[in-house]
């Protein structure tokens, strides 16, 4: 990262960005606390006016934050005032997983891929959604997944717009592969070579990395500004895919709660799960309905043959032109839009 950028953007951090007036976003929203086992849980909850809407939780990943689904609150809760069909709405269940922004620090071990998909099939419980839809990117993937997996009964379906898809082993399975699908297969074997460092350090040093981070604000937003460029749909700087602003949010988010150990701890968790080997990132199929965006930039782009072999129940993919590992924040007209495909195709 250039020192040039870097003074720039610390620079509107201290003197420009207003903080106060992502206070007053989030304060559109109501949102709650709940403890399980250990730990609290931060969520918002969003009720749509239309009374036959669809619950839905969504789960962000790394480096992102409840803040990133702020912009596709509005159209999915409410799709009559944002020029949509009320059969679309939704009521959202937007969660910061634990270590997480609001849902941290967190001190404790163990909050894995299953626990915390424990803690969203208790929560949806508890919020008394009998049948809900289940949306996610980055690892919280993995986290839906295996909430599809543990609560069948109750999942109506899964969208996801992270669906990583590592080959099998199998030498054959990668004859007559298009030229799509090797650039594909390059891109992640690219990101795995030159991209993941962080992702290898947190999955295997989380604290020592925190020290660092919890002790230097300028640290913790190179830290992430790095990903909104390397995992974006970005020419040249982050800005190019996603507002300064909201960069700043999130990264603030980091700072404030002084979650970055915590959050690393997560990647510590499921390193099992992790794509930091091209030949890895396998998840479990589901029996719910899948439904898959694809957006080019993000750092893995699934090859469908692959997708097909590994979840037989996807019933929906849909290929993007642009937009990253950041759909939300990048392309939220996109994103909106193949949800409410995603919905229409699950049955009431």
């Amino acid at each position: 990262m250039p020192t040039s950028y870097l003074k720039d953007l610390v620079e509107s951090w201290r003197t420009e960005f207003d903080w106060r007036a992502v206070e007053a976003r989030l304060n559109e929203h109501p949102q709650f606390t709940v403890d399980f086992d250990d730990t609290t849980i931060y969520f918002m909850h969003v009720r749509s006016p239309e009374p036959d809407a669809m619950p839905m939780i969504m789960t962000h990943g790394w480096p992102g934050s409840v803040v990133e689904f702020l912009d596709v609150i509005g159209p999915l809760t409410d799709p009559r005032a944002h020029g949509g069909d009320p059969a679309d709405a939704f009521h959202l269940v937007i969660p910061s997983l634990p270590g997480f922004g609001f849902s941290g620090p967190n001190p404790n071990t163990g909050w894995n891929n299953l626990r915390t998909a424990q803690a969203w099939a208790g929560l949806m419980r508890q919020l008394g959604y009998d049948r809900y839809l289940v949306q996610a990117a980055d690892f919280g993937t993995g986290v839906s997944l295996t909430l599809a997996g543990i609560d069948e009964e109750h999942v109506a379906g899964v969208h996801l717009n992270t669906l990583p898809t590592p080959p099998s082993g199998d030498p054959g399975e990668l004859d007559n592969l298009d030229d799509e699908d090797q650039a594909r297969l390059a891109r992640s074997a690219r990101f795995v070579r030159e991209l993941a460092g962080s992702m290898k350090l947190q999955a295997t040093r989380p604290h020592t990395v925190a020290y660092a981070l919890t002790d230097s604000p300028v640290g913790q937003l190179a830290w992430i500004v790095e990903k909104y460029k390397d995992w974006t749909d970005s020419a040249s700087v982050p800005e190019d895919a996603v507002d300064r602003d909201r960069i700043l949010a999130i990264a603030s988010v980091y700072w404030f709660t002084g979650t970055a150990g915590s959050s690393a701890q997560f990647y510590y968790e499921i390193a099992e799960n992790l794509p930091i080997n091209v030949s890895t990132g396998r998840y479990p199929a589901i029996k719910a309905p899948l439904g898959v965006a694809v957006f080019p930039h993000a750092p893995f782009v699934p090859i469908r043959r692959f997708a097909d072999r590994d979840f037989p129940s996807i019933v929906h993919w849909s290929e993007f032109d642009r937009g990253g590992n950041f759909a939300a924040l990048e392309e939220p007209d996109l994103f909106v839009e193949d949800v409410r495909t995603f919905r229409r195709l699950i049955k009431e």
